[in-house]
């Protein structure tokens, strides 16, 4: 019988065992549906619950590696976490293209991320701002004193910046949160300086909390391609094209940035990193000129070769959060090899880069859906019940058809079993 409420009282006090039950018992989960979530596979119902609430089950997430990717003369393994279809099979390709050219070099900022703190109610808001910058030493001695094992590891705060947004008075902490992404730091300073703030402004503290607009905090990444190594002038032009289309018109560059994501989210999310707070600052990032635009630029260099740069926030650690607490996030950091967050974004980037390149460059030439729809076949395949053997070569025909979709998947299997 399916109970038609949502107020469960005591449902958090449950183990994750128990909430199953109670979740199945009140939705009509079959026995099947309730065996499936109790396999949590290699996370343990114990992990997961204390990472988030009301845990019931997992979701497990493909891992693919990348390879052919040379990064600062380095050659990483990079595992990239998704579900969609050739993402680490384009990264694999844009990599290969750019090797005879060495591949990517990087750069980065200091690993500075933002708290600020909004004071309302101030009288004379330029006023203030002048009267708090003047408290730098006092704000510092505040900050670092809230995260001592930051500052013995060479973080800690750096500078106040004071914004006034009409009658409001914003103030912006510059912390240094090395090998960490810093939320909880800068959360709590900001938290620990606020009375401070409002006594010396006169108004009163209301949100006191971090930025995902970490553009303090930047990956950089360039590379070049050759134009034997990608089909010559015509695919360069297409690209060029394309990147302008994407640069000039928002409905275009959505699409575009979200190609550059599906290579970032992919590593951050199997590095146990934020997603969320990394795909947020990226699209802020990309509108800092008002209006959003191509996250990448593409150009060629004297010689005619295709040429890459991408620069954008990435707020990612290797301390605390799920970088730690996720077993599987720590084997992928242990794959990588990583042993700063510095490197770690480095990689992400030039990830992001490769993975913009292959979206152009399919574009340009064969289109989109001739390269994804192959690599998707398989998952249509699945759909249509294929097992085994069967999902490669009822894949294989889609593609022969060109025309991937489930019922023409069932009908290929159809065939195929009638066959054997």
């Amino acid at each position: 019988m399916i109970i038609s409420t949502s107020r469960i009282p005591g449902f958090y006090q449950l183990s994750p065992r128990e909430r199953l039950r109670k979740v199945a018992d009140m939705s009509g989960l079959d026995a099947d549906g309730e065996a499936h979530l109790v396999d949590t596979g290699n996370l343990p119902a114990e992990t997961a619950d204390s990472m988030i609430e009301n845990v019931i089950g997992t979701l497990n997430i493909p891992i693919g590696v990348a390879t052919n990717l040379i990064i600062d003369g380095e050659e990483p393994l990079v595992p990239m976490a998704t579900e969609e279809s050739s993402v680490v099979a384009a990264v694999c390709n844009a990599a290969r293209q750019c090797r005879d050219a060495g591949g990517f070099y990087t750069d980065t900022s200091s690993p500075i991320m933002i708290a600020q703190v909004q004071l309302i109610g101030v009288s004379n808001p330029d006023f203030a701002r002048l009267r708090l910058l003047e408290a730098r030493e006092e704000i510092k001695q505040i900050c670092d004193a809230t995260d001592p094992v930051l500052l013995k590891h060479g973080g800690g705060f750096r500078d106040v910046e004071v914004r006034v947004l009409e009658d409001m008075v914003i103030v912006h902490l510059l912390v240094d949160v090395r090998d960490a992404m810093g939320a909880n730091a800068v959360n709590s300073m900001a938290e620990a300086v606020a009375p401070s703030l409002a006594e010396w402004s006169g108004g009163e503290s209301r949100l006191r909390i971090l930025s995902n607009l970490a553009d303090r905090r930047l990956a950089r990444v360039r590379a070049t391609w050759h134009l034997d190594q990608i089909g010559g002038e015509s695919v360069r032009d297409g690209i060029l094209a394309a990147y302008r289309f994407a640069d000039l018109d928002p409905y275009r560059a959505a699409t575009h940035n979200k190609g550059v994501m599906n290579g970032v989210s992919a590593v951050v999310l199997a590095t146990g990193n934020d997603t969320r707070a990394v795909e947020a600052g990226a699209h802020a990032y990309a509108a800092r000129t008002g209006r959003y635009r191509s996250l990448t630029h593409w150009e060629a260099d004297c010689d005619g070769n295709l040429t890459g740069t991408l620069e954008m926030p990435m707020p990612v650690g290797l301390i605390g959060g799920a970088t730690r607490s996720h077993p599987t996030a720590r084997r992928c950091l242990d794959i990588l090899g990583v042993s700063s967050a510095d490197r770690l974004a480095r990689i992400i980037v030039a990830v992001g880069l490769a993975q913009n390149f292959a979206a152009l460059k399919a574009l340009a030439t064969i289109g989109i859906q001739k390269g994804h729809m192959a690599l998707h076949a398989k998952n249509i395949a699945l759909m249509a019940g294929a097992e085994g053997e069967e999902v490669a070569r009822v894949a294989e025909a889609l593609v022969k058809r060109g025309r991937v979709r489930v019922d023409i998947a069932q009908d290929e299997l159809a065939k195929l079993r009638k066959k054997s």
